[in-house]
């Protein structure tokens, strides 16, 4: 069973990116994410994301990936978010 995502990305340069924001996104490092629609998102990272291959509604196949973000200030709830959503990603001091 393959799975779907919103988006597809087979342009080489946009899978490119996609793979650029994987260094800033390591296991148990905690970040802010901001999202392309402006939300600002403060977590955990999970696990680090992959960039995958996954089909779009209409069958095509392409690249894109799923971060697990835990929220920092209610870590029992988690953020799902597309790879291709972030615009940014800024790495945040450790919390005592």
């Amino acid at each position: 069973m393959s799975r779907i995502a919103p988006r597809i990305h087979t342009n080489p340069a946009d899978i490119a990116q996609l793979e650029a924001l994987l260094p800033q996104l390591k296991g148990q490092t905690q970040v802010e994410v901001t999202l392309k629609d402006g939300r600002r998102l403060p977590g955990t990272v999970a696990v680090q994301p992959t960039v995958q291959q996954y089909r779009d509604a209409e069958e095509n196949e392409g690249s894109n990936g799923q971060l697990r973000l835990d929220d920092l200030d209610a870590p029992v709830q988690q953020h799902v978010l597309w790879l291709d959503e972030i615009s940014a990603i800024r790495q945040l001091p450790p919390v005592e």
